[in-house]
Protein backbone atom coordinates (compact mmCIF):
# COMPACT_ATOMS: atom_id res chain seq x y z
CA UNK A 1 0.00 0.00 0.00
CA UNK A 2 2.67 2.42 0.40
CA UNK A 3 4.04 2.04 -3.01
CA UNK A 4 0.87 2.99 -4.09
CA UNK A 5 0.60 5.83 -1.72
CA UNK A 6 3.86 7.00 -3.17
CA UNK A 7 2.81 6.71 -6.98
CA UNK A 8 -0.42 8.56 -5.96
CA UNK A 9 1.63 11.61 -4.66
CA UNK A 10 4.61 11.60 -6.45
CA UNK A 11 2.12 12.19 -9.94
CA UNK A 12 -0.44 14.57 -7.63
CA UNK A 13 2.98 16.57 -6.97
CA UNK A 14 4.48 16.36 -10.44
CA UNK A 15 1.19 17.49 -11.99
CA UNK A 16 0.98 20.48 -9.72
CA UNK A 17 4.73 21.70 -9.61
CA UNK A 18 4.26 21.37 -13.61
CA UNK A 19 0.86 23.37 -13.27
CA UNK A 20 1.95 26.13 -10.83
CA UNK A 21 5.24 26.45 -12.31
CA UNK A 22 3.84 27.17 -15.47
CA UNK A 23 1.26 29.99 -14.07
CA UNK A 24 3.86 31.45 -12.04
CA UNK A 25 6.77 31.60 -15.30
CA UNK A 26 4.33 32.72 -17.93
CA UNK A 27 2.78 35.87 -17.46
CA UNK A 28 -0.33 36.51 -17.56
CA UNK A 29 -1.22 37.98 -20.86
CA UNK A 30 0.16 35.07 -22.46
CA UNK A 31 -2.56 33.08 -19.94
CA UNK A 32 -5.27 34.56 -21.39
CA UNK A 33 -3.88 34.17 -25.02
CA UNK A 34 -4.11 30.61 -24.25
CA UNK A 35 -7.44 28.56 -25.12
CA UNK A 36 -6.77 26.26 -22.42
CA UNK A 37 -6.10 28.93 -19.83
CA UNK A 38 -9.45 31.33 -20.94
CA UNK A 39 -10.58 30.89 -17.29
CA UNK A 40 -7.55 33.38 -15.94
CA UNK A 41 -9.48 36.13 -17.78
CA UNK A 42 -12.02 35.84 -15.18
CA UNK A 43 -8.98 36.45 -12.26
CA UNK A 44 -6.53 39.47 -11.44
CA UNK A 45 -2.96 38.58 -12.58
CA UNK A 46 -2.17 38.66 -8.84
CA UNK A 47 -5.24 35.71 -8.16
CA UNK A 48 -3.87 33.79 -10.92
CA UNK A 49 -0.24 33.83 -9.69
CA UNK A 50 -1.27 33.15 -6.12
CA UNK A 51 -3.51 30.00 -7.29
CA UNK A 52 -0.30 29.11 -8.77
CA UNK A 53 1.75 29.54 -5.85
CA UNK A 54 -0.66 27.67 -3.50
CA UNK A 55 0.08 24.58 -6.18
CA UNK A 56 3.36 24.57 -6.09
CA UNK A 57 3.44 25.10 -2.06
CA UNK A 58 1.53 22.30 -1.99
CA UNK A 59 3.13 20.35 -4.32
CA UNK A 60 5.85 20.28 -1.98
CA UNK A 61 3.70 19.96 1.11
CA UNK A 62 2.69 16.36 -0.76
CA UNK A 63 6.26 15.35 -0.07
CA UNK A 64 8.85 17.41 1.49
CA UNK A 65 7.13 16.47 5.26
CA UNK A 66 6.63 12.86 5.01
CA UNK A 67 10.25 12.25 3.07
CA UNK A 68 11.89 14.68 6.00
CA UNK A 69 9.35 13.24 8.79
CA UNK A 70 9.16 16.53 9.63
CA UNK A 71 5.48 17.77 10.69
CA UNK A 72 3.96 14.98 8.57
CA UNK A 73 0.25 15.95 9.07
CA UNK A 74 1.62 18.55 6.68
CA UNK A 75 1.02 16.12 3.86
CA UNK A 76 -2.64 14.70 4.05
CA UNK A 77 -3.25 18.51 4.88
CA UNK A 78 -1.70 19.76 1.36
CA UNK A 79 -3.97 16.82 -0.42
CA UNK A 80 -6.94 18.18 1.57
CA UNK A 81 -6.01 21.74 0.32
CA UNK A 82 -5.39 20.17 -3.52
CA UNK A 83 -8.99 18.60 -3.44
CA UNK A 84 -10.23 21.90 -2.07
CA UNK A 85 -8.45 23.88 -5.39
CA UNK A 86 -10.05 21.33 -7.84
CA UNK A 87 -13.67 21.88 -6.12
CA UNK A 88 -13.27 25.67 -6.89
CA UNK A 89 -11.82 24.61 -10.52
CA UNK A 90 -14.63 22.87 -11.26
CA UNK A 91 -17.20 25.55 -10.15
CA UNK A 92 -15.09 27.89 -12.45
CA UNK A 93 -14.99 25.40 -15.44
CA UNK A 94 -18.68 24.48 -14.86
CA UNK A 95 -20.25 28.28 -14.80
CA UNK A 96 -18.01 28.88 -17.26
CA UNK A 97 -19.72 26.02 -19.26
CA UNK A 98 -15.99 24.33 -19.84
CA UNK A 99 -17.36 20.41 -19.50
CA UNK A 100 -14.66 18.77 -20.93
CA UNK A 101 -12.34 20.58 -18.46
CA UNK A 102 -14.70 18.98 -15.30
CA UNK A 103 -12.80 15.20 -16.35
CA UNK A 104 -9.23 16.19 -15.10
CA UNK A 105 -10.30 18.20 -12.40
CA UNK A 106 -11.96 15.39 -11.23
CA UNK A 107 -9.95 13.10 -11.57
CA UNK A 108 -7.24 14.96 -9.46
CA UNK A 109 -9.78 15.58 -6.83
CA UNK A 110 -10.16 11.82 -6.78
CA UNK A 111 -6.28 11.51 -5.83
CA UNK A 112 -5.82 14.15 -3.86
CA UNK A 113 -8.41 12.59 -1.52
CA UNK A 114 -7.11 9.04 -1.99
CA UNK A 115 -3.74 10.50 -1.19
CA UNK A 116 -5.02 12.28 1.74
CA UNK A 117 -7.38 9.48 3.47
CA UNK A 118 -4.16 7.28 2.77
CA UNK A 119 -1.65 9.53 4.43
CA UNK A 120 -4.12 10.37 7.44
CA UNK A 121 -4.45 6.78 8.05
CA UNK A 122 -0.69 6.52 8.43
CA UNK A 123 -0.54 9.12 11.07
Amino acid sequence: MEILTWVLTGFLAAVFLGAGAMKLLTPYASLTENPQMAWSRDFSPGAVKAIAAAEVLAAIGLVLPWVTGIAPVLTPLAAVGLAITMVGAMVVHGRRGEWPALAPNAALLVLALAVAVLRFGQL
